[in-house]
Protein backbone atom coordinates (compact mmCIF):
# COMPACT_ATOMS: atom_id res chain seq x y z
CA UNK A 1 0.00 0.00 0.00
CA UNK A 2 1.12 3.58 -0.92
CA UNK A 3 1.76 6.11 1.69
CA UNK A 4 1.18 9.86 0.99
CA UNK A 5 3.27 12.81 2.71
CA UNK A 6 0.94 15.69 3.27
CA UNK A 7 3.55 17.56 4.50
CA UNK A 8 3.88 19.93 1.73
CA UNK A 9 0.28 20.88 1.47
CA UNK A 10 0.03 22.10 5.56
CA UNK A 11 3.42 23.81 4.31
CA UNK A 12 1.96 25.72 1.51
CA UNK A 13 -1.80 26.17 2.75
CA UNK A 14 -3.67 27.68 5.01
CA UNK A 15 -7.42 26.48 5.68
CA UNK A 16 -7.11 23.48 3.83
CA UNK A 17 -6.35 21.26 7.12
CA UNK A 18 -9.56 19.26 6.81
CA UNK A 19 -9.09 17.91 3.34
CA UNK A 20 -5.50 16.73 4.19
CA UNK A 21 -6.58 15.20 7.45
CA UNK A 22 -10.22 13.63 5.87
CA UNK A 23 -7.57 11.95 3.07
CA UNK A 24 -4.78 10.63 5.79
CA UNK A 25 -7.73 8.99 7.78
CA UNK A 26 -9.09 7.23 4.42
CA UNK A 27 -5.25 6.42 3.56
CA UNK A 28 -4.50 4.69 6.97
CA UNK A 29 -7.96 3.28 7.96
CA UNK A 30 -7.97 -0.07 8.43
CA UNK A 31 -11.02 -1.69 6.04
CA UNK A 32 -10.66 -5.32 8.03
CA UNK A 33 -12.30 -3.27 10.66
CA UNK A 34 -14.74 -1.05 8.82
CA UNK A 35 -16.39 -3.58 6.80
CA UNK A 36 -19.03 -4.57 9.82
CA UNK A 37 -21.49 -3.45 9.69
CA UNK A 38 -22.21 -3.40 6.09
CA UNK A 39 -23.88 0.10 4.79
CA UNK A 40 -25.63 1.88 1.61
CA UNK A 41 -25.38 5.52 1.55
CA UNK A 42 -27.64 6.66 -1.06
CA UNK A 43 -28.58 10.02 -2.89
CA UNK A 44 -32.02 10.43 -2.67
CA UNK A 45 -31.87 14.65 -4.65
CA UNK A 46 -29.92 17.25 -5.15
CA UNK A 47 -29.85 17.86 -0.89
CA UNK A 48 -31.01 14.70 0.68
CA UNK A 49 -29.43 11.34 1.29
CA UNK A 50 -29.89 8.65 3.38
CA UNK A 51 -27.60 5.86 4.86
CA UNK A 52 -28.81 2.28 5.43
CA UNK A 53 -27.10 0.22 7.85
CA UNK A 54 -27.88 -3.56 8.07
CA UNK A 55 -28.34 -3.70 11.98
CA UNK A 56 -30.16 -7.50 12.40
CA UNK A 57 -30.48 -8.78 15.90
CA UNK A 58 -30.37 -5.19 17.82
CA UNK A 59 -33.51 -3.28 18.79
CA UNK A 60 -33.74 0.12 18.89
CA UNK A 61 -32.50 0.82 22.60
CA UNK A 62 -29.27 -1.04 21.49
CA UNK A 63 -28.81 1.85 19.13
CA UNK A 64 -27.26 4.95 19.06
CA UNK A 65 -27.15 7.75 16.46
CA UNK A 66 -25.64 10.83 17.48
CA UNK A 67 -24.15 14.02 16.04
CA UNK A 68 -20.27 15.40 17.36
CA UNK A 69 -18.43 18.39 15.60
CA UNK A 70 -19.61 17.42 11.72
CA UNK A 71 -19.76 13.48 12.08
CA UNK A 72 -22.36 11.30 12.50
CA UNK A 73 -21.56 8.46 14.76
CA UNK A 74 -23.58 5.30 14.58
CA UNK A 75 -23.35 2.99 17.85
CA UNK A 76 -24.67 -0.49 19.01
CA UNK A 77 -23.93 -2.68 22.16
CA UNK A 78 -26.19 -5.35 23.47
CA UNK A 79 -27.33 -4.87 26.41
CA UNK A 80 -26.21 -8.60 27.69
CA UNK A 81 -26.15 -12.30 25.96
CA UNK A 82 -29.06 -13.91 25.51
CA UNK A 83 -27.11 -16.84 24.67
CA UNK A 84 -26.24 -18.23 28.06
CA UNK A 85 -27.88 -21.58 28.44
CA UNK A 86 -28.04 -22.03 24.76
CA UNK A 87 -26.00 -24.42 22.46
CA UNK A 88 -25.36 -23.21 18.66
CA UNK A 89 -24.24 -25.49 16.11
CA UNK A 90 -23.67 -22.10 13.81
CA UNK A 91 -23.73 -18.84 14.65
CA UNK A 92 -23.70 -16.58 11.03
CA UNK A 93 -25.53 -13.34 12.82
CA UNK A 94 -23.31 -11.01 14.11
CA UNK A 95 -24.73 -9.05 17.24
CA UNK A 96 -20.90 -7.63 18.28
CA UNK A 97 -21.05 -4.17 19.39
CA UNK A 98 -19.72 -1.49 16.78
CA UNK A 99 -19.13 1.92 16.43
CA UNK A 100 -19.49 3.03 12.70
CA UNK A 101 -18.53 7.08 11.77
CA UNK A 102 -19.59 9.15 8.93
CA UNK A 103 -18.22 13.04 8.44
CA UNK A 104 -20.24 14.63 6.82
CA UNK A 105 -19.79 18.26 4.20
CA UNK A 106 -20.31 21.33 5.94
CA UNK A 107 -24.46 22.11 6.53
CA UNK A 108 -25.16 18.57 6.16
CA UNK A 109 -28.00 17.92 9.28
CA UNK A 110 -29.69 14.47 10.31
CA UNK A 111 -33.31 15.51 9.45
CA UNK A 112 -34.06 11.58 11.08
CA UNK A 113 -33.54 7.86 11.82
CA UNK A 114 -35.74 4.91 11.35
CA UNK A 115 -35.04 1.18 12.25
CA UNK A 116 -37.63 -1.20 10.98
CA UNK A 117 -37.36 -5.21 9.45
CA UNK A 118 -33.23 -5.16 10.75
CA UNK A 119 -32.22 -1.97 8.65
CA UNK A 120 -31.30 1.41 10.46
CA UNK A 121 -32.41 4.31 8.17
CA UNK A 122 -30.57 7.55 8.54
CA UNK A 123 -31.94 10.71 7.03
CA UNK A 124 -29.66 13.43 5.71
CA UNK A 125 -30.30 16.93 4.25
CA UNK A 126 -28.24 19.50 3.01
CA UNK A 127 -29.02 22.89 4.35
CA UNK A 128 -27.31 26.01 3.33
CA UNK A 129 -28.16 28.94 4.97
CA UNK A 130 -30.02 31.83 2.84
CA UNK A 131 -26.79 34.08 3.11
CA UNK A 132 -24.39 31.34 1.38
CA UNK A 133 -27.07 30.45 -1.30
CA UNK A 134 -26.41 32.20 -4.79
CA UNK A 135 -28.43 35.23 -5.55
CA UNK A 136 -29.67 37.31 -8.33
CA UNK A 137 -28.82 41.22 -8.51
CA UNK A 138 -30.70 43.05 -10.09
CA UNK A 139 -29.01 45.58 -12.26
CA UNK A 140 -30.76 49.42 -12.23
CA UNK A 141 -30.17 50.96 -15.05
CA UNK A 142 -29.22 54.94 -14.70
CA UNK A 143 -32.38 56.38 -15.77
CA UNK A 144 -30.75 59.79 -16.65
CA UNK A 145 -28.24 58.19 -18.94
CA UNK A 146 -30.78 56.69 -20.57
CA UNK A 147 -32.62 59.66 -21.42
CA UNK A 148 -29.56 61.86 -22.42
CA UNK A 149 -28.94 59.07 -25.11
CA UNK A 150 -32.68 59.75 -26.34
CA UNK A 151 -32.06 63.27 -26.50
CA UNK A 152 -28.91 63.19 -27.89
CA UNK A 153 -30.59 61.05 -30.78
CA UNK A 154 -33.39 63.29 -31.32
CA UNK A 155 -30.85 66.39 -31.65
CA UNK A 156 -29.21 64.93 -34.31
CA UNK A 157 -32.14 63.49 -36.26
Amino acid sequence: MRTFDFAPLYRSSVGFDQIANLMDRVLTSDTSTQSYPPYNIEKLGDDAYRISIAVAGFSDGDLSVEMREKALIVSARKAEDDSEGKTYLHRGIATRAFERRFHLADHVQVTGAAHADGMLHIELERQVPEALKPRQIQIASDVKAVEKDVVDAKAVN
